[in-house]
């Protein structure tokens, strides 16, 4: 079976595209116009083992909200699609990550409904601008990532807590946080060998 998903939106301040493969080997090929969020995404990529294609073109004249917001909505978009009707998977996975001084819990549960509690950055996190400048697009800002969490969950129909235990360096609290979530997405989509079904007890995710 395969558990790939080709995604495209195309709104007035973005086009997205986005291919995921689950079964894949982390490769990943990612451009968003926001480097340090392509930086990110190829950390979600290879710690997750989920091959991912994204190419996004946003308004970023303006900042990088839009394309960061656009491309997560079609990433969990394609991660939904990809995961079809979650037969055989183990559901629920757990990852605590470090990251030298930053430590972040991530807990997923492939459960069909939304939701997403994202906790534990230090004050001030989310008014940081990270990168930016030169050829490779603009500053990503701090409170961009628990948006991307939020849509991700909405649109993959995860359940997903975030939490960060510790962290000092803005730009180690953001990546600890995507590594731990792929880490704990791997868990959750890979299979089980022993589940025979759709592991819940109404029969459907």
């Amino acid at each position: 079976m395969s558990r790939t998903a080709s995604i495209e939106r195309n709104t007035k301040e973005s086009q997205v595209r986005v291919e995921v493969d689950l079964d894949g080997t982390g490769r990943a090929q990612v451009s968003t116009g926001v480097g340090f969020f392509d930086h990110m995404l190829d950390a979600f990529a290879r710690h997750s083992l989920v091959d991912l294609v994204v190419h996004t073109n946003g308004d970023t004249h303006i900042d990088a909200h839009h394309s960061v917001e656009d491309t997560a909505i079609v990433l969990g978009q394609a991660l939904r699609e990809a995961l079809g009707d979650k037969s055989g998977i183990r559901r629920f996975g757990d990852a605590t990550v470090p990251l030298d001084e930053a430590l972040v819990q991530a807990v997923v549960d492939v459960s069909g409904r939304p939701f997403c509690v994202h906790s534990g950055e230090p004050d001030g996190q989310a008014y940081v601008a990270i990168g930016g400048g030169g050829a490779n697009g603009v500053p990503y800002q701090g409170s961009l990532t628990r948006h991307v969490f939020e849509s991700i969950a909405h649109h993959a129909h995860l359940g997903l807590h975030v939490r960060v235990l510790a962290g000092r360096d803005p730009h180690h609290i953001v990546e600890t946080q995507f590594k731990a979530f792929a880490r704990a997405f791997r868990d959750a989509a890979s299979f089980d060998p022993r589940e025979t079904g759709v592991p819940s007890t109404k029969g459907s995710l």
